[in-house]
């Protein structure tokens, strides 16, 4: 018999899931939580943005801006 395959998470896979979750089996203190989970979330990808924006910017610097 075949060992089942290995399931690969894609990346997103996991945000898309939690997106489509039933808000309404959730309690108060639960949304709540989800929600300061979800900011500090956003603010991470802010600051990884941020970086990656700089990183671009100083290569365009150094090398030239990209011709778009």
């Amino acid at each position: 018999m075949d060992e089942p395959a290995e399931v690969r998470i894609t990346r997103g896979q996991r945000l898309a899931e939690a997106v489509r979750e039933d808000l309404d089996l959730f309690g108060v203190v639960e949304l709540e939580e989800r929600i300061q989970t979800l900011r500090a979330e956003i603010g991470r990808v802010e600051a990884q943005l941020e970086r990656k924006r700089a990183g671009r910017a100083a290569a365009d610097a150094l090398f030239g801006t990209r011709s778009g």
